[in-house]
């Protein structure tokens, strides 16, 4: 077995071990891997771009309410003619919506905070691995679409945000 000059024993960077991660990922129907060794990191992602960034419709100036035919556990909106600024981030992966890092922790963020792209929003417990997810993009938190301990789908909108 040849190593290669500049390789540390163990890096995450190999490709034979990239290579089983992405083996690792098909396996276990895996939406996303994302590692970090030191300041280096690497994020393995499968399917369509997992935080999608995009402006909500201008709405009129009234208020108007917003629901699915399905009623169940989806929230009740209020749009105003602002929300032509609005970006939405979503589920990067079926899981458990968590909003701070431990039950005695504050929450990542809250209605008011700016965010930036490489801010922490909140966790996504998947098969009992713990997915911090990044906001990619910047903007101030408009509204929490979900609750703590909930149920998340793939592609669900987590948060709103108001553009910068």
């Amino acid at each position: 077995m040849s190593s290669n000059p500049g390789q540390i024993p163990g890096d995450v960077f190999d490709v034979r071990k990239v290579r089983k991660f992405i083996e690792l990922m098909n396996e276990h129907d895996l939406a996303e891997i994302d590692l970090r060794q030191g300041e280096q990191r690497i994020r393995l992602r499968r399917g369509p771009e997992a935080v999608t960034v995009a402006a909500m419709p201008t709405m009129s100036a009234a208020p108007v309410a917003v629901s699915s035919s399905s009623g169940g556990g989806e929230r009740k909106a209020v749009a105003a003619a602002d929300d032509s600024k609005a970006l939405v981030i979503r589920s990067p992966m079926v899981g458990t919506f968590y909003s701070a890092a431990n039950p005695d922790s504050p929450p990542f963020v809250k209605v008011g905070d700016h965010v930036g792209s490489d801010s922490t929003v909140c966790i996504i417990e998947a098969m009992k691995v713990f997915n911090e997810i990044p906001a990619e993009c910047s903007g101030r938190i408009a509204a929490v679409l979900v609750s703590n301990g909930d149920a998340v789908e793939f592609n669900q909108p987590l948060f709103r945000l108001e553009a910068d």
